[in-house]
This record gives structure tokens, C-alpha cells and sequence, in this order.
């Protein structure tokens, strides 16, 4: 556990009393008794001033307090929990209070001790951890890219001026490359009660247009927090897009084996933020559910066709997400029945994934259109919302409260998804 912070330290003063009875034997025996009368008569009113002292503060002393510490909402519109109120960072610490008797109160800052109950045990043990949720530099993701644009075989950054380079998308914006596609942290989260000994399954979340993943992922949408509150043993990772822009550009993720790197490098990753650098087997084994929102439909789509793993992607989600690439989901669809596939659309989208299941159907594949009961190996569901929902809210309010949350929960309520997505790992045998 990291250092508690300094200001959370408590400090005691001692105040020593030395007693008048030191010069007693300097006084005549007959005053003998006065003089104890005196003394206390001195000590009535130093002990109301230390009750005075043991006094709640007053309410103008936790107005100023509230004032000095209270944070401003992320947007005004938005006015979601604030993120260090939920995940700690690196440099904080939580500090507990014990309580003790009434008249006194202890700081706990040094880490809980478990004792074991096998000694003999060969398994590292689970040691205590706070969640963690950080931002992750990595090579392989999706920016910075100069490569070709595969729908049109030209270089992806396509005008300059002087030495800076950038891209002007279908709509004529120019964006540049220092600017929207030079970002290559990715969104890490893992839960406190993450165990890489257990089966556990990755969840890769491609954002929408116009995002960041502070502003957006991890305060407005709340995906880390829809992961820890399902209960599943997941973690997460969410690559940065296009930085704040109206581009859904895929980046490396186009590149044939690009999503392929992209998971090799994060189990390096993984295995050390968790801190045991011999799990990186484990998370390079791990079964994986992707998840695009909005404009990630493109990542998500050419991760699925020339990612190079489609052998561990055991689910796919996409919330208000089918603007193109029908072909590519038809395709995956039919050649992964033992994964599933759920599409929740609005009025914006519902267009295309009509056109999708009927794709489907025409294929012999089953399309449920509810979402009752626990997802199932083959499961393709599609769910429309109602009016009034909307699309800028859909991570948090789509059929549900939570969307994310509500797949996972479903996807661990069935014994079969639960039994292919926790194959165990070399590292678990």
C-alpha cells in the first residue's frame, strides 16, 4: 500500500502539569489546608477550558471545509460521481479509521495482514490491493499510424503542411496527426477483486467518436466502474481513438495481426500492474469480449476479421453500433457459434441492424430480440430501445441501467459461456 499522505498523520502533544505540592515542605504546617483549597480552586477553570477544547466545530468552521475541499462536477450536464471519489490513483492512499473507544481515534496506514490457513501452499497468494484503473502507453495500439486507409488504399495521413502531417476526413474537417492521432495510452482497469488465478475473461471496449478516455470512458461513461459492479472476474482495456473528433479510424487495429499485438503486448502489461509478472501466460491466454461503441463499430469489425485471435474472442456487444461493416459481423456470427453476439440499437441505427438480421436469418442463424434470460454459446441478440433514449447516454442507459454490467452479469448467469470462457491457462493447471 502506498505511504499514507502526511496530512492524515496525527500528532499529540503532551502537556505536563507540575504540581504545586513540589514546595510544600516551604510552607508553614498550619496553611496546610488552605493551601489545597487553592489548588483547586485553580484547577476548576483550566478543566472547563479543556472541555472547551473537546468541542465539535462550529458550523462556519464546516462550511469552510466543505468549500476548501469540494470538487466541481465534470460537466454540468452530466453531473456524475467524480472519479478520484472511485478509484484511487497511484499516488493516494486510503487511509482507515478505527474506531476505538469513544474518547480516542486511531490511523490505520500500514497494509491488512492475513495470516494463511496452508502454508504448504505453492500458489502465490492473493495479497490485498486497492482497484486500479491508469492510463498505459502502448505501442501497439491504435495510434500514432501511418499506414494506408484500407477502403481506399491511400495514406492515411493525407495532406501536410510544412513538416506536419494530418488527415482530412470524408467530411472535409482536416484533423492532425500531433493533435488527434499521436495518442497511444490505453485505459487500464482492474478490480480489487480481480484474481488471475481464477477464469477470467478481458474486455477490450473501443470507444465512439468525439472521446477521451478520462472525460468520457472513465467519468461519464463509467465502464470501469460497470466492470467492477458486474462481479465478473474481468478486467479492462480501452484503447484511445481519434482524440476528440468525428473519426472512427481504426488506426493499427486495420493492420492484419494488429489486434493480435495489441493483446500480447497488454498481458506484459496485465501480469505486471497486478503484480505478478509470471501471469503474463495467463492474460496471453485469456478469453476476450469486445465491446464497440458508436463509431468503435470500425475497430471492432476489422479486429474481428484480420485481428488474428478469433479463436479467443468469446463475445461481441455493440451499443447503437452498426453504421457499416455488415459483412464482417455476418461473417464472424456464422463461423463462432460458440461465442455470442448482442446489438442494442436506437432509431439511428436500427436501419442497419434490421438489414443485419436478416443477413443472419438468411444464413440459418437464430436472432432473438429480447434480452430475458442469461446469454448462451450461438446467442445473436438484437434489442431495440425505446424512444427518448439517447445516444450521447447509451453507455449508461440503453434497455437498461448499465448495459455493460447487465451483459457480463448474464453472460457469467450461463454454465456453458462460463465453461468456454474459463478454459483454464497454462498458468492455472
Amino acid at each position: 500500500m502506498v505511504g499514507a499522505d502526511p496530512k492524515f498523520q496525527i500528532h499529540h502533544r503532551a502537556n505536563r502539569v507540575i504540581s504545586p505540592a513540589t514546595q510544600r515542605h516551604a510552607q508553614p504546617r498550619h496553611a496546610h489546608r488552605w493551601r489545597w483549597v487553592a489548588v483547586a480552586s485553580l484547577f476548576v477553570p483550566l478543566s472547563f477550558v479543556l472541555v472547551q477544547c473537546g468541542k465539535a466545530p462550529s458550523a462556519d468552521m464546516l462550511a469552510a471545509n466543505a468549500h476548501a475541499t469540494a470538487g466541481d462536477s465534470f460537466e454540468d450536464r452530466f453531473p456524475q460521481p467524480q472519479f478520484a471519489d472511485r478509484f484511487p490513483t497511484p499516488s493516494e492512499s486510503l487511509v482507515q479509521q478505527v474506531a476505538l473507544a469513544p474518547t480516542q481515534r486511531k490511523v490505520r496506514t500500514e497494509p491488512v495482514r492475513v495470516a494463511s490457513l496452508n502454508p504448504t501452499l505453492t500458489l502465490p497468494r492473493q495479497t490485498e490491493r486497492e482497484e486500479l484503473t491508469t492510463l498505459v502507453s502502448m505501442k501497439s495500439s491504435a495510434f500514432p499510424y501511418f499506414g494506408n486507409n484500407p477502403r481506399t488504399d491511400a495514406p492515411f495521413l493525407n495532406i501536410s503542411n510544412g513538416e506536419r502531417k494530418g488527415r482530412r476526413s470524408y467530411g472535409g474537417r482536416v484533423y492532425w496527426q500531433d493533435q488527434t492521432y499521436n495518442d497511444s495510452r490505453v485505459l487500464v482497469h482492474v478490480p480489487e477483486t480481480f484474481d488471475v488465478r481464477k477464469p477470467g475473461v478481458i474486455v477490450v471496449f473501443f470507444h465512439g467518436n468525439g472521446a477521451t478516455l478520462e472525460r468520457d470512458v472513465r467519468d461519464r461513461q463509467l465502464v470501469p466502474q460497470q466492470i467492477s459492479d458486474s462481479g465478473v472476474n474481468a478486467v479492462l482495456l480501452a484503447p484511445q481513438l481519434a482524440v476528440n473528433a468525428a473519426d472512427s479510424s481504426a488506426g493499427k487495429f486495420w493492420q492484419p495481426g494488429g489486434f493480435k499485438r495489441f493483446m500480447d503486448e497488454s498481458a506484459t502489461h496485465l501480469a505486471r500492474l497486478t503484480g505478478d509478472p509470471k501471469s503474463a501466460q495467463a492474460f496471453a491466454n485469456m478469453p476476450i469480449v469486445i465491446i464497440g461503441y458508436s463509431g468503435g463499430f470500425v475497430p471492432t469489425a476489422w479486429s474481428l476479421e484480420v485481428g488474428g485471435v478469433p479463436n479467443r474472442v468469446r463475445g461481441v456487444f455493440l451499443l447503437d453500433a452498426v453504421y457499416g461493416e455488415l459483412d464482417k459481423f455476418a461473417s464472424w456470427i456464422e463461423k463462432n457459434r460458440t461465442g455470442f453476439f448482442v446489438s442494442s440499437y436506437t432509431r439511428y441505427t436500427k436501419r442497419r441492424d434490421q438489414e443485419l438480421m436478416s443477413m443472419l436469418r438468411e444464413k440459418g442463424i437464430t436472432v432473438t430480440e429480447n434480452m430475458d434470460g442469461p446469454l448462451r454459446p450461438g446467442s445473436v441478440v438484437f434489442v431495440q430501445t425505446r424512444d427518448g433514449i439517447t445516444h450521447r447516454s447509451y453507455v449508461t442507459q440503453a434497455w437498461t441501467e448499465h448495459p455493460v454490467k447487465d451483459v457480463l452479469v448474464k453472460m457469467a448467469a450461463s454454465p456453458q459461456l462460463t465453461r468456454i470462457a474459463s478454459a483454464p491457462s497454462p498458468a492455472n493447471r
